[in-house]
């Protein structure tokens, strides 16, 4: 069965960015936060005990052993989404496959990125059910892929269509565009399909169940390739 839930471990010195990010995990429903640690020692320690967690939240700058040279130990490392308040460690995170690089004072739309690259990196064996986790307003929405109809850009927002709602969620484009899976298809500037969820084509139009949604001049050789066509 596939998972139904992320396992995560929060380690941070800073008693104030733990609780930042303790309370992001509670708010995020996906995600099953197992312990807090304040150290690297204290993660060893864990991590020996317990048997490993899908991702971790590992402040880089730390006192006795870095987040950094604490990861770089591990045998079989998870996941891994490095915070800190210092820009200047984001190259050295990146070198090690990090999924993210959260910069302090960390946002919750910008931590939620971070959680969809985690879905999305996830490999199929290991992988939760085929979703994405959308913000509007305050409520977060589980919405899976298979789902949506259509995605549309509107202004500083995203809508995101599906047969019975639409969520507007903020988000540029090409952000969005980049955690959907293959079978999305930009056909306009602002607009992308999925293509198992298309009627018909005619002429620069795509029809979506009562959606008619039109073709860019610029995608429609992209689009008829992608058809076959």
């Amino acid at each position: 069965m596939p998972k139904t839930s992320i396992t995560c471990l929060i380690i941070d010195d800073e008693l104030s960015s733990q609780r930042v990010l303790q309370h992001f995990v509670s708010e995020t429903e996906v995600l099953d936060l197992k312990a807090t640690c304040n150290n690297a020692a204290e993660a060893f320690k864990y991590l020996q005990l317990h048997g490993t967690v899908d991702v971790l939240f590992l402040d880089i700058n730390m006192p006795q052993q870095s987040g950094l040279d604490f990861y770089k130990t591990l045998k079989h490392p998870p996941q891994v989404i490095f915070t800190t308040a210092y820009p200047q460690y984001a190259v050295d995170g990146f070198e090690v496959n990090a999924v993210d690089y959260l910069l302090k004072p960390i946002a919750y739309d910008r931590f939620l990125t971070a959680i969809n690259k985690v879905i999305h990196q996830s490999s199929p064996t290991e992988t939760i059910d085929d979703f994405i986790i959308l913000k509007e307003n305050k409520t977060l929405h589980k919405v899976f892929y298979q789902d949506i109809q259509y995605v549309e850009a509107f202004g500083d927002y995203v809508k995101v269509h599906t047969e019975d709602s639409v969520i507007m969620t903020h988000s540029t484009f090409s952000k969005l565009l980049a955690t959907l899976p293959d079978y999305f298809l930009r056909i306009h500037k602002s607009y992308s399909i999925n293509l198992n969820r298309m009627n018909r084509l005619s002429g620069n139009q795509v029809t979506i169940d009562t959606h008619v949604i039109p073709i860019g001049q610029t995608y429609k050789q992209t689009v008829l390739k992608a058809l076959n066509l």
